[in-house]
């Protein structure tokens, strides 16, 4: 929970210290050899490929599908009026709505149910240290509960192939999506295209990691924001000065600074990453410890997020720390990681919570249901055991 080793294992040494090899185990079944686990030369082509994909003028273009998942959000949860609803839920549905809108639109092909489903069979069962990666072993050696979710996941790669190949047939769409754009780019450096299994393995990548995670901030928010309704009632009273009664978009974001600061403040306190490990090739010394070549490095993000030494009352739900972002010690706060291998959907997963947060705030009051406080628990992610069930009221 040290900065100064912190950006030593994410930035100024990152490649003595690759993704750990547990990490690679849990997610090579679902997302093969993608930008998410590759390392050295197969990662670099990958990221120099994908990085124009999620370039600001491409990801506020994917706006509009963003925007309309929040009116339909916001109308499922008006029609829960009156009585709890789950959250988590909610997000879930709501996020990954937008992720296989911006991956694969037109939907040709594409089962989004069977992905669905496949990616939460996936998650639940499948996604857990097993004993037998924290011993090391290769990654044939089955593993009992990934053996359970094994025909979804392959059935969710035939869906993905296939989707892939109708689009090669069919041509962009006039708004190009995801898919489109990376059907086109190429590594400016070699000229190397992604093959069908690479952009699907990639594709699934965004996928998994792209709806998941802003599911559990937006979930996290509301409860946070449910909280403490002195904080809810401003950023509503922002949201609706800001929206009147439309949904919110790209161009409302930089007015919605309150909004941005309770996502800010969310990430911080319930990180859907809440830890990184990293396995060091190297000998090296962080913090005054000797690091010998194989040790497995945790950098335990939910930790360093409340650390007493480094954040005035961490524990305190306090969305006015990121009023002045550039104030915050920047390896203090690595809700996505930071260095080369930085989330490369950040930009993407911060337009969305916000457009979607302040859609739902602007219309509908939250507040806390007695007895079912959300337990935060951790799998692959910082999920809320139970879910996120908040009484939902017209604002």
């Amino acid at each position: 929970m040290d900065p100064e080793a912190l950006k030593r294992v994410l930035r100024d040494r990152v490649e003595d210290y690759p993704k750990s090899t547990v990490t690679k185990l849990i997610l090579e079944q679902a997302i093969g050899d993608s930008l998410f686990v590759a390392e050295g030369a197969e990662w670099l082509w990958q990221r120099r490929t994908a990085a124009p994909v999620f370039s600001h003028r491409n990801v506020a273009a994917l706006a509009p599908v963003m925007t309309a998942a929040a009116e339909r959000s916001s109308d499922r949860i008006a029609n829960a009026a009156g009585r709890a609803a789950d959250m988590f839920a909610e997000m879930v549905t709501a996020t990954f709505e937008v992720i296989s809108d911006v991956t694969f639109s037109g939907g040709e092909g594409f089962d989004r149910a069977g992905v669905h489903r496949a990616i939460e069979d996936y998650i639940s069962h499948a996604a857990k240290v097993s004993l037998l990666d924290l011993l090391g072993l290769p990654g044939w050696v089955p593993r009992p509960g990934r053996m359970l979710s094994g025909a979804a996941m392959r059935e969710m790669k035939r869906i993905a192939d296939a989707a892939i190949d109708e689009r090669r047939k069919v041509g962009r769409r006039q708004v190009p999506d995801l898919l489109d754009l990376l059907l086109e780019g190429e590594d400016p450096k070699t000229g190397r295209k992604m093959t069908t299994s690479e952009l699907r393995d990639n594709l699934l990548t965004f996928i998994v990691a792209g709806h998941e995670t802003t599911a559990l901030t937006l979930s996290w928010a509301l409860y946070l924001c449910a909280f403490d309704p002195a904080v809810q009632a401003a950023a509503r009273a922002e949201a609706q000065q800001v929206l009147g009664s439309r949904a919110a978009g790209a161009a409302d974001i930089a007015k919605l600074p309150l909004t941005r600061q309770i996502v800010d403040e969310a990430l911080r306190m319930y990180p859907p990453a809440a830890f990184l490990s990293r396995t060091a090739q190297v000998a090296d010394e962080l913090c005054g410890r000797e690091i010998r070549p194989g040790d497995t490095v945790v950098l335990p993000i939910y930790a360093l997020h409340r650390h007493h030494m480094l954040w005035d009352q961490p524990d305190r739900f306090d969305p006015s720390r990121f009023v002045d972002p550039k104030a915050i010690n920047r390896f203090a706060y690595l809700p996505f990681g930071d260095g080369p291998r930085v989330c490369i959907g950040q930009n993407f997963a911060l337009q969305e919570a916000v457009i979607i947060l302040a859609t739902l705030l602007a219309r509908h009051r939250f507040s806390r249901v007695p007895g079912r406080e959300p337990k935060p628990v951790m799998i692959l992610t910082l999920r809320p055991e139970g879910g996120v069930w908040l009484q939902v009221d017209p604002a």
